[in-house]
């Protein structure tokens, strides 16, 4: 039997008196009297245990501040944007001069049913980070998928300064092509100055080093003396930063108003950059914005070798019309060689814009210089 049972069956049953029964028990005369009042009003559920919480907290967080955690919580992921304590710790910094601290957001949120367990989620201690020193250094690039409210997909051309996250373009195509993505790059260019590098994957718009070839992008970065990088096949982590550029940048569009023109859509992406430029705090920057990062230090410039001569060996069939193909800068070219040689195996000796054709007994049977002008190259 508990002490409360035997203190409220010593003055209830026995009629003794509360002062007396405090006395023999060594309690507090005023927790007898509390006792027997709840007794009184709850019968045997005043015997059960109480919690001692204290009744208020004189640290707990306001709760005007709470409910403006919660708004901004609710805004941040309608608007398709990033909803996480730190961010929300930024907006009411700005919003009320300061914020609490990061654990406390993150405990309210989660009281409130807003935070979703992710155990098979790979820590981040565990990645191995590598980031440019200075602005301009490195460029990534990458292009993703999308799908206009018609159901026509579209693709989204994506520059990333690596220092800084500076979202250096962001460019909608139909079809992202070879000659689009020189001319997105030299735009980019002119508003930011040239970059010292760039890295992308072993897309063939980026790259024909694969197919032992030079493409229009690698033609053009040499010419600039813009040192070119491609990451590992098959291992987009070389290229993680654009990589994961595009979830955030898809976690926005889902949010937004379907759009049917291409035009339509792209301002869409001029608005997502114009806040994810100058507005958001970005994580990786201790919440600084890309655009405060971009321009708090000296920005990187070209200094790369210039790429030597290109020479190229290609076998190849005159095909049944007296034509040899070639690539040239991303861009399918024909060569007039006559019928009369159709089915001969050929040797193409290229030496930048000179070419040298021969077949393998070694008859030369043409030598000129090549007019990237032009689409097929007459006899």
């Amino acid at each position: 039997m508990s002490l409360a049972r035997v203190v409220v069956a010593a003055v209830v049953v026995e009629g003794r008196s509360k002062t007396q029964v405090a006395k023999d028990y060594g309690v507090a005369r005023s927790w007898v009297y509390e006792l027997l009042k709840r007794f009184e009003v709850e019968g045997e559920a005043a015997f059960e245990p109480r919690s001692r919480r204290p009744h208020s907290n004189a640290r707990a967080t306001p709760r005007d501040v709470e409910d403006r955690i919660l708004f901004w919580r609710k805004s941040l992921a309608d608007q398709g944007f990033d909803a996480g304590a730190q961010t929300i710790a930024y907006h009411l910094s700005i919003e009320l001069g300061s914020a609490p601290a990061i654990s406390t957001i993150w405990k309210i949120l989660s009281r409130n049913g807003l935070v979703v367990a992710a155990p098979k989620k790979r820590p981040r201690t565990s990645y191995t980070r590598f980031e440019a020193d200075q602005p301009n250094e490195t460029w990534q690039t990458d292009f993703t998928h999308w799908k206009l409210r018609n159901g026509r997909g579209i693709e989204i051309l994506n520059f990333i300064d690596d220092h800084s996250r500076m979202l250096i373009s962001a460019t909608a195509v139909y079809a992202t092509t070879g000659p689009f993505v020189v001319e997105t790059f030299r735009t980019a260019c002119n508003e930011y100055g040239l970059p010292a590098s760039v890295l992308s994957d072993n897309g063939a718009v980026f790259t024909a080093r694969m197919r032992g070839g030079r493409n229009a992008f690698e033609t053009e970065l040499a010419s600039l003396k813009i040192i070119q990088k491609n990451s590992r096949p098959y291992h987009p982590q070389t290229c993680g930063k654009v990589e994961r550029f595009h979830q955030t940048l898809k976690k926005w569009l889902v949010k937004q108003p379907k759009v049917t023109s291409i035009g339509d859509f792209q301002e869409q992406l001029d608005q997502f950059r114009e806040y994810y430029n100058f507005t958001r705090p970005h994580r990786a920057l201790g919440r600084a914005t890309p655009a405060h990062a971009y321009n708090a230090r000296p920005k990187a410039q070209p200094g790369g070798k210039i790429i030597p001569d290109h020479f190229r060996l290609r076998n190849d069939v005159v095909d049944k019309h007296g034509n040899l193909s070639l690539r040239h800068n991303g861009t399918m070219h024909h060569i007039g060689i006559g019928r009369a040689h159709s089915g001969t195996a050929v040797r193409m000796l290229i030496h930048e814009k000179e070419i040298r054709i021969i077949t393998t007994s070694g008859e030369l049977l043409r030598d000129f210089i090549f007019d990237e002008e032009r689409n097929y190259q007459r006899q």
